[in-house]
């Protein structure tokens, strides 16, 4: 089997072990997102645990990622290479912050819930997509004139 079949089998696993998981824990249904963030309304604690087993699962990977030389299925580890918080992380988190309370969706529930073939779904995803466009071209832009 080759390396990229491979990648592609591995990704696609993953992908669909990620949506699962979405959708058992309740994150692709905006009322229930919406009610966890209402802290003060009809606060909904139970996607806190969701929450919980993410940053614990992250937390033990990244312990474990560490002991290896590469990952299965790459040459290298892709990790993040900024590691301080500036400007451009904190508007970027408020931005999706905002968004999320808004809609009650952030990028993985809303790919998963295109499957619903809501429209207003398709229409978020749609927008989400022109932003990661226009970011990619305006920080392309910027690096160019560096």
């Amino acid at each position: 089997m080759s390396g990229t079949f491979m990648r592609f089998l591995v990704a696609l696993a993953s992908g669909l072990i990620f949506g699962a998981g979405l959708t058992v824990s309740g994150m692709t249904n905006p009322a229930k997102v919406r009610s966890f963030l209402d802290l003060a309304g009809a606060w909904d604690p139970s996607l806190a645990f969701v929450l919980a087993g993410a940053v614990i699962t992250t937390f033990v990977g990244y312990r474990l990622l560490r002991r290896k030389a590469a990952p299965w299925c790459d040459e290298c580890f892709h990790l993040p290479a900024a590691a301080r918080i500036d400007g451009k992380l904190l508007i970027g988190s408020a931005l999706f912050g905002v968004g999320w309370g808004m809609i009650g969706l952030c990028p993985g529930p809303a790919i998963v819930d295109l499957s619903t073939g809501s429209g207003p779904v398709a229409l978020f995803v749609a927008a989400m997509l022109a932003g990661m466009a226009l970011h990619a071209f305006i920080t392309s832009r910027e690096h160019h004139h560096e």
